[in-house]
């Protein structure tokens, strides 16, 4: 399973795959997307297929936005 601190999944024996980020419920998979995600993480790096297959992965900006005046009170 992946690490604890990031994104978990749990295959169930109806065939539903639930993807849970930090202990919350982030997606659930059914039927051909459930079996298409199980054959996807086995191949590779397991936290990044589960963060594009919720739609929560970082895009890259975040420390620009971050640090830009417009959002300098917002700490």
């Amino acid at each position: 399973m992946p690490r604890a601190t990031g994104f978990t999944y749990e295959q169930r024996g109806d065939g539903t795959v639930v993807i849970t980020h930090r202990g919350r419920a982030a997606t659930t998979l059914r039927g051909g997307r459930a079996a298409t995600f199980l054959a996807e993480v086995g191949s590779g790096d397991e936290q990044l297929v589960m963060a594009r297959w919720t739609g929560s992965y970082k895009f890259g900006n975040e420390r620009t936005a971050r640090n830009h005046p417009r959002n300098a009170g917002r700490r």
